[in-house]
């Protein structure tokens, strides 16, 4: 397979951060933003072929987030973290992506990364 080129958001900078040089050490392509907006604007000018969403970044979910990535880079791949894991938060993300694209924080980096390679290998609901 070739290698993943992955965009994580998340509004947490330390963990973002972390998370990419994680997946670096590993052999993806990991670039990270702060911000659904810093989002949009990546995606516009590079193509990605899974992004990460933190479910609660501010000023726009994570949810609303894939909808406007999807209408910029349709095909693209989406995986749900959440660190506050409510039933609801929950429904909505799994319905989004299924349920084994959603993932509690803190995130387990080889899980994560089986995650993205199988929803690109199987063309992922997400």
């Amino acid at each position: 397979m070739t290698k993943i080129h992955v965009l994580l958001v998340d509004d947490e900078e330390e963990l973002v951060s972390t998370l990419a040089e994680r997946l670096s050490l590993r052999g993806i392509d990991a670039d990270w933003v702060t911000s659904g907006e810093e989002a949009l604007e990546r995606v516009e000018r590079e193509a990605f072929d899974v992004a990460v969403l933190d479910v609660k970044i501010p000023r726009i979910s994570g949810i609303k987030l894939k909808t406007k990535m999807e209408k910029i880079r349709p095909g693209m791949k989406f995986i749900f973290l959440t660190g506050h894991g409510s039933e609801d938060d929950f429904r909505t993300g799994a319905a989004e992506t299924g349920a084994a694209y959603y993932l509690a924080k803190p995130v387990n980096i080889d899980n994560l990364i089986g995650r993205m390679r199988e929803a690109l290998r199987e063309g992922g609901k997400g």
